[in-house]
């Protein structure tokens, strides 16, 4: 069979790079300078950096064309609120707030619990606090209904007295009174009824909510703040305090960087330590200490260059960047062994220039290839609907092609003058001139700190490390033996098996208490929130978003039919609806309102003993109704993602043009685009790097193992992920995407090499790739994992993610470079002769 090769971009890109190291090996100074220089300009745009901080959660994890939002606009510009009426139910918005849950292990309802909560409350409502040189309270900045400050409706009804609590007849989950109806499902949780009735026999929770005006967020914000301080500090014997404020969660997500800056000075500690001791050679003039160092600090300055010329560039810097450095230096570490490898495999008496020549010759193009895939699949990522998406890959895929020009400059330099005092025969730390053997009547002492500079005779080449020695001699023998092709294959089959398995178990949506610091005060609040109140769900806006005849019998059964309905989705439990309400009122008072007269005339009436609907209707000039809306209540008893997706395809099947929304659909809107946008990104991303493989690596048939391998590891990653807890999320998809370009990094060396062989056999291939690689592809994995070791200990749920997936692509990539690929590769032999 013919021998089938595409070399016509890779072979004049071996002769430029050849072209190149001989350049830079014979000019090592100005490349060691100028990226220094360079980066020093550009790090200047970290002084910008307070200034380009953009952490605002709804615009940074949510769809920034999410249809809520437009939901959002519309009802915002429809329904207009009025400062004096305040109603919680009718915010567009999550609103200003401040909330505390008070529990109790056994019963809530006592006098003793509720005299607590009465002085909590109190202490609440008094606290003063100070602003502009002015002192303020509650009632200066709470939301109003009818010139009153909000209340809470379980305090209403025992009228601020824990003794009347002995004389309420409490029902569940609608309290009557001789006024007004109290929905006490806001207030009480953890309910136990008398008998199966609606009487309240006890509850474990209350809930209590203190809404403010918004027209001075400075403001509020120190009353929130004081909030915060004071409940902290509240200590009781017969309850159990948690708490939260409309921007606790901001707040606290805020805090989550300053949770890993002490890990950037662990991980770079490690990183040297781990580069220097994997470099490190008994032979005192060998040895590449100075090379690890400086390939460290080449990743440092790939850093300070990205993101200084993004923030320059006026570029938002999301929180989630933060992770970049530990990603960054596990791809330059990488690089940095492949280049060593390679410089190892050059002459020893060849000049400086040409080892490094043959050094660029044979590694540029592997280190192209890898950086090309993992730029382009980040680059790729931008066009996420997500910010915190495209601000990570754009912030990653800018560094990383510094890292490579830096890897291909400083870096190189670098190897050139280590390489200048290597051929002097010069010691790596004094770099004064020593023997290159043990002279005699010298101490054993001697010998290991003045002596070295040996190389293989025959070879002429630097002797070959132990693990490299072990990879060619027997690793690579073994793995290209026929029963362990067998077992690979097994073993191929059982982890294609469990990832699929979990990938049909991944779960959608990203948790908004994980933006928090586990040991955050609002992790408490959620639990209890989860536990005491997680029967009832949101209170769902539906506008009706034309004129309608609401007077008319045949347009009211249209409209009724609608609503019936919504009643018939099983997790929606009831419906609050003016012009329900209107006809109730209407009937009760023997009124007629068949007509649009008539009903126009009542109206007003009716609006003036209901206040609050004023807020559902909007009118024209000439007092028509334009649009109006009503409420539907829902269930915890299905996910928000089939709430949402239910209410509105029922909105669409309705017979009037109506919407559905409430605010919390802002972040809900994820669950319908993560899904479709991670598969849609993560196709196009293996088209991308098939592409490239085609181009870069000389033979179509390794291309496709590498796409093979690509593929693998993704659903690798996301089926185990799965069964480790991670969801499909804003956050996880920033690491699927970046999965896409580690993906292919370690098998793209290995074909690379392998079809670069000149060996014929292609067990020998194999088994040369490994010599050659393997060893560093070892170093390039255990420098990525512990690069990013040290997240796991972080109290961020961000970063413990950013660390499980890129431990599992590192784990899957290995696994695949040095197990699967090798093997695969081999069995190609038996097709025929394509490489």
């Amino acid at each position: 069979m013919a021998v089938l090769r595409t070399d016509c971009f890779e072979r004049p890109l071996r002769i430029f790079f050849e072209m190149m190291g001989h350049f830079i090996g014979s000019h090592p100074w100005w490349f060691l300078i100028a990226p220094l220089i360079f980066s020093t300009c550009l790090g200047s745009g970290f002084y910008l950096l307070q200034d380009r901080m953009s952490n605002d959660i709804e615009e940074q994890f949510t769809p920034f064309d999410g249809q809520a939002k437009l939901e959002r606009k519309y009802i915002q510009e429809t329904f207009t609120g009025n400062d004096s009426t305040f109603s919680r139910l009718r915010l567009s918005t999550d609103g200003n707030y401040a909330i505390l849950i008070a529990t109790n292990d056994r019963n809530i309802l006592t006098v003793e619990s509720l005299q607590d909560i009465l002085d909590l409350d109190f202490q609440v409502r008094s606290m003063v606090v100070q602003f502009d040189n002015q002192s303020f309270e509650y009632v200066d900045v709470c939301a109003e209904v009818m010139g009153s400050c909000t209340s809470n409706d379980i305090l209403d009804i025992i009228k601020t007295n824990a003794s009347n609590i002995d004389t309420v007849n409490l029902t569940f989950p609608w309290y009557n009174s001789n006024s007004r109806s109290f929905p006490l499902y806001l207030s009480l949780g953890n309910v136990k009824l008398l008998n199966e009735s609606t009487v309240v026999e006890s509850a474990k929770a209350i809930q209590l909510y203190y809404y403010l005006r918004e027209d001075n967020k400075t403001k509020t914000d120190l009353w929130l703040e004081s909030f915060i301080k004071l409940v902290s500090n509240i200590s009781s014997t017969d309850i159990q305090v948690s708490y939260s404020t409309s921007m606790s969660m901001q707040w606290e997500f805020e805090k989550s960087p300053g949770s890993v800056i002490h890990l950037f000075s662990i991980t770079y500690a490690i990183a040297i330590t781990f580069s220097i001791i994997s470099c490190w050679r008994l032979d005192n003039v060998r040895t590449k200490v100075w090379v690890a160092a400086c390939g460290v600090l080449s990743t440092g300055l790939a850093v300070l260059s990205g993101f200084g010329l993004l923030l320059l560039l006026d570029q938002p810097f999301v929180m989630t960047v933060a992770s970049c450095p530990f990603m960054i230096l596990g791809i330059g570490l990488d690089d940095m062994f492949i280049m060593i490898s390679c410089w190892q495999r050059t002459s020893v008496l060849d000049s400086v220039p040409e080892r490094l020549a043959y050094t660029y010759k044979d590694a540029a193009v592997s280190i192209t290839i890898t950086t090309l895939t993992d730029a382009l699949a980040l680059f790729l990522g931008c066009s996420s609907p997500f910010g915190s998406v495209r601000s990570f890959c754009l912030y990653a895929g800018i560094s990383i092609c510094f890292c490579y020009l830096y890897s291909i400059t400083f870096l190189g330099a670098c190897m050139a003058l280590n390489g200048q005092r290597e051929a002097e025969n010069k010691h790596w730390f004094t770099c004064a001139n020593i023997p290159e053997d043990l002279p005699s009547r010298s101490s054993k002492a001697f010998g290991m700190c003045c002596v070295g500079g040996s190389y293989d005779r025959i070879t002429e080449k630097e002797e070959t490390e132990v693990v490299s020695h072990m990879f060619e001699r027997f690793y690579g023998p073994f793995l290209t033996h026929k029963s362990t092709k067998v077992c690979v294959f097994f073993l191929y089959a059982g982890y294609l098996a469990v990832s699929i398995y979990g990938c049909f178990n991944l779960n959608e949506g990203l948790d908004i208490r994980n933006l928090a610091l586990d040991d955050s005060y609002l992790i408490k609040y959620y639990n209890d929130q989860g536990q005491h109140f997680a029967e009832y769900s949101c209170n769902v806006m539906v506008a009706v978003k034309q004129p309608f005849a609401y007077w008319d019998a045949d347009e009211q059964k249209r409209l009724c039919s609608c609503i019936s309905h919504f009643e018939s989705l099983n997790f929606v439990n009831g419906t609050l609806a003016w012009f329900l309400s209107f006809v109730q009122y209407a009937n009760a008072s023997n009124l007629n309102i068949s007509s649009q007269e008539s009903f126009l005339t009542h109206l007003p009436d009716f609006l003036e003993l209901n206040a609050m609907f004023k807020h559902d209707i909007n009118f024209t000039a000439d007092t028509k109704i334009r649009a109006s809306r009503f409420f539907v209540q829902t269930l915890n008893n299905a996910s928000t993602k089939d709430m949402m997706i239910g209410l509105r395809k029922t909105a669409e099947e309705c017979q009037v043009d109506i919407l559905v929304y409430h605010p919390a659909f802002i972040y809900f809107d994820q669950y319908t685009v993560i899904m479709d946008n991670t598969i849609q990104t993560i196709m196009v991303a293996v088209m991308v790097m098939l592409v490239v493989s085609l181009i870069l690596i000389p033979s179509p048939l390794c291309s496709l193992w590498v796409a093979f391998a690509i593929c693998s590891v993704i659903v690798g990653v996301t089926g185990f992920m799965a069964l480790w807890g991670v969801n499909l999320d804003s956050i996880s998809m920033i690491n699927l995407v970046m999965c896409i370009g580690f993906s292919v990094d370690f098998s793209a060396h290995i074909s690379y090499s392998f079809v670069s062989s000149p060996k014929s056999d292609v067990n020998e291939k194999a088994i040369d790739a490994m010599a050659c690689l393997g060893y560093p592809i070892l170093q390039g994995a255990l420098s990525t994992i512990l690069g990013v070791l040290v997240l796991s200990m972080s109290g961020s749920y961000i970063f413990r993610t950013f660390f499980k997936i890129v431990f599992l692509v590192i784990t899957f990539g290995l696994l695949h470079g040095l197990v699967f690929i090798p093997v695969f590769l081999t069995l190609l032999g038996a097709f025929g002769k394509w490489f």
